[in-house]
């Protein structure tokens, strides 16, 4: 068995974590928040996080929202937009995403975490920032480009870098 074998027979042993993101959009603008934490400092992705036991995905979706921007998104009005099976290498645990779009909400954005989050910014979908966090950005990039689907990121050990099927 090889390295590269035993990694991924640890980092799927557990089965692979379920994180939700949320595209607030108003027009053609979309809420991004720049990291602060460790992990991507300096980039940009959408509201986000991981699912928590006993919620539904829609559920853990606003909740992350609320917890980061302040907005109130009722369940019932997100759709669900991408997904993306995520390979994060290095024995890290792949990642299943699940991207929604919402449309409406209640409250006007705000920073709601200073210690993970430098700040919010709108931006036009047609001139994102360049500096996404790379999983992030693959499901942005697949709903934007090609709509409902999957994208395969981060598999380039398996035969995939990244693709999207519909």
């Amino acid at each position: 068995m090889t390295d590269s074998m035993i990694s991924t027979s640890i980092s799927t042993a557990a089965g692979p974590i379920i994180d939700v993101h949320l595209i607030l959009r108003d027009g053609d603008k979309i809420l991004l928040s720049q990291r602060g934490g460790p992990y991507g400092y300096g980039q940009w992705h959408a509201p986000s996080g991981k699912l928590d036991p006993g919620e539904t995905i829609t559920v853990a979706t606003v909740r992350e929202a609320f917890e980061e921007t302040g907005v109130v998104v009722d369940p019932e009005h997100i759709r669900l937009v991408h997904t993306v099976h995520h390979h994060q290498g290095d024995g890290a645990r792949d990642r299943i995403g699940f991207f929604f779009e919402a449309t409406e909400w209640e409250n006007d954005p705000i920073n709601r975490e200073l210690d993970k989050c430098l700040q919010l910014q709108w931006f036009t979908v047609h001139d994102l920032p360049e500096n996404l966090i790379p999983y992030p950005a693959a499901g942005l990039r697949g709903y934007l480009e090609s709509g409902p689907g999957l994208t395969i990121h981060g598999w380039s050990d398996h035969g995939e870098e990244s693709s999207s099927v519909t």
